[in-house]
């Protein structure tokens, strides 16, 4: 048996064998047809008998009100339909829906400016006689086109939809995902295809992580320097920018920037450094790990800098959010520096955390004045810290409670590492607010989501999208469905037919094994090899990072660069041996199913041994 058909038999014997899923405010009839597969899960959602029969005369339109977003977002829909479905569904304006078999009613368009009190919530529901998506603004009814599209199912030679009534709203307003691209850039029509992906299971933050140590990956035209030594080449124009900020803006989805600052800051250094603190780098920082070079905060013209940079990127990015970054700043100048010292007494600052809250403090006072408000990872905490600030938790969730007792904002990102390259289901369990939270309502109100963290060490274009997908989707499902939705077994069903969704829409998580397998054999004559990596996963940044010493310089052409994290065979084994375990004796199907498995793997090393013996990358 190939392992494709293999992996399949697999993880569907082990979705027989689960438990099925009773969830949260979901009921339904037991003559029902729907099969629930929705991903994220809504927060109610209620099946009747019947369906709503998919046909060539299937045609949306709105009867309230309308916009060129919205109208966007209808014509996706009806072709993600087309495609699903294969129906020669047919191409309409959207304003004309009164003969229209879906009517959207929209109140209006929402918020001029997306933001996080946007309000999301719609209403779908679906009979034999038509179907209706009611929203109060347009990013509402996109959030529920996008639950239509996954409505569909097969009914043999039919595609259907359930009849269900369904009422949804977002658990948390603050639902992200951030990807370094200072480490490995990454090109334009990847961070298209990311958002597609977002939009499709309902996260709306994209965290653009845009300078590292590294590289500097945004063109700035007052400080043209800042790419031309900083990048190699390797950023975004001012161009791309408004493309990236357009194309999500459409998929309500919000650009939140992130300039490190003052820590990570190389790239800034070498082509500024008279910014430095006394000692500047010679290039930019090709190893990984943290650097010792720091932005000074005790000159003037630091902070003047600074303003003008900013200023420039606050008429790029239209989001009221800006993230400095402000992570792991290990500067020894502030500490030695004779200059810096007297600017520390004069200022009555004891230590470099209290220098640092000062720097943090100043820049703080640029971002207000240009109408925005700061962002930073979990080190700017301080007491002298000002209550308007948001504080991305990222080394537990201690320091998102102990913020959100002190009166500051949160989004919790500790958990959430996908380069710890742990399965779905453990990112799955990691709740941003659990009930057993030791904070008042008040205090609950302050967390306002998480966000999902790829940093890109061990990433590129090819395999970024493998280490994305499919976990960030589980991921995604528990920003925004509640709380109580926790049942493993039943996401990992979902998740398998979630992600060739979001292959369909020009992701590559799941070809990108293939892709990588085959340009190590140098053949396409890979079966056994499929068979054998189909046992194994990529190990975790630190893991490798301590084995290898990779840098910016190493290439990414490794069989732990081909192969999947959490791979269908991980999840299908341990619900196979689980399920096992609780009869040994009698349980002769799961017993055969293991075997079967282990006799295939056996029977894949022989050939995988011969064909290391050619190309030196495999071996």
């Amino acid at each position: 048996m190939k392992i494709s058909s293999w992996a399949q038999f697999l993880v569907r014997t082990a979705i027989a064998l689960a438990i099925p899923c009773t969830s949260f405010s979901q009921t339904a009839s037991s003559s029902a047809a729907i099969v629930n597969n929705l991903m994220p899960q809504p927060s109610s959602l209620t099946a009747a008998p019947g369906r709503f029969l998919l046909t060539p005369q299937f045609s949306a339109g709105t009867t309230r009100f309308n916009s060129p977003r919205l109208d966007a977002a209808i014509h996706e829909a009806m072709r993600q339909l087309r495609q699903k479905t294969g129906l020669a569904l047919a191409e309409q304006s959207a304003s004309a829906g009164a003969g229209s078999q879906l009517k959207i009613a929209v109140q209006g368009a929402g918020e001029e400016l997306q933001f996080v009190e946007e309000d999301e919530s719609y209403t779908l529901s679906v009979s034999s006689t038509g179907v209706h998506l009611e929203a109060a603004t347009a990013v509402g009814a996109i959030r529920g086109l996008q639950t239509l599209v996954q409505l569909v199912q097969s009914s043999g030679s039919e595609y259907e939809l359930p009849a269900v009534s369904i009422r949804d709203s977002p658990r948390f307003p603050w639902r992200g995902l951030m990807i370094d691209f200072g480490r490995h850039f990454e090109p334009v029509d990847v961070l298209k295809c990311t958002l597609d992906g977002m939009a499709a299971v309902k996260l709306n933050v994209f965290h653009w992580h845009l300078t590292e140590d590294q590289g500097f990956r945004i063109e700035s035209k007052l400080f043209p320097k800042l790419t031309i030594m900083g990048s190699d080449g390797l950023f975004y124009t001012q161009e791309d920018v408004a493309e990236i900020v357009r194309y999500a803006r459409a998929r309500c989805i919000r650009v939140v920037p992130e300039f490190e600052m003052p820590g990570h800051s190389t790239a800034w250094l070498i082509a500024y450094p008279e910014l430095a603190s006394d000692r500047a780098p010679d290039s930019i920082r090709r190893e990984f790990g943290v650097s010792d070079f720091a932005l000074d905060p005790a000159r003037e013209e630091t902070y003047q800098f600074i303003q003008r940079f900013l200023g420039e990127r606050a008429g790029l990015f239209p989001d009221a959010y800006v993230h400095i970054g402000g992570d792991e700043t290990v500067s020894p100048e502030w500490k030695t520096s004779p200059r810096i010292q007297a600017f520390m007494r004069e200022h009555q600052l004891k230590d470099s955390e209290a220098l640092q809250a000062y720097f943090n403090r100043r820049v703080l006072k640029i971002l207000t004045g240009l109408h925005k408000h700061m962002v930073g990872w979990d080190e700017i905490l301080t007491p002298a810290l000002p209550r308007d600030v948001v504080i991305q938790s990222w080394q537990g969730e201690a320091p998102l409670v102990k913020g959100a007792e002190q009166g500051y904002q949160g989004v919790l990102s500790a958990g959430y590492y996908l380069d710890a390259m742990k399965s779905a289901g453990e990112y799955y369990l990691v709740d941003p607010l659990p009930s057993s939270a030791p904070l008042t309502p008040e205090q609950r109100k302050l967390v306002l989501g998480g966000e999902i963290c790829m940093f890109s060490e061990h990433v590129y274009a090819r395999t970024i999208d493998s280490r994305l997908w499919p976990r960030t989707a589980a991921i995604a499902e528990r920003f925004w469905s509640p709380e109580q939705v926790t049942d493993v077994d039943d996401m990992y069903r979902r998740l398998d037919v979630v992600s060739v969704r979001l292959e369909a829409l020009g992701l590559r998580h799941l070809s990108q094994e293939d892709a990588g397998l085959r340009e190590l054999a140098g053949t396409e004559h890979i079966d056994e090899l499929r068979t054998f990596a189909s046992a194994l996963e990529p190990v975790g940044f630190h893991e490798r990072y301590d084995q290898q010493k990779t840098s910016r310089l190493t290439v990414l052409d490794r069989f732990v660069d081909a192969v999947r994290p959490d791979p269908p065979s991980r999840y299908g084994i341990e619900r196979l041996t689980h399920d096992f375990l609780k009869r040994p004796k009698t349980d002769t199907a799961d017993r055969d199913a293991l075997r079967r498995w282990f006799e295939v793997m056996a029977a894949s090393v022989p050939a995988v041994e011969r064909q290391m013996k050619q190309p030196p990358l495999l071996a």
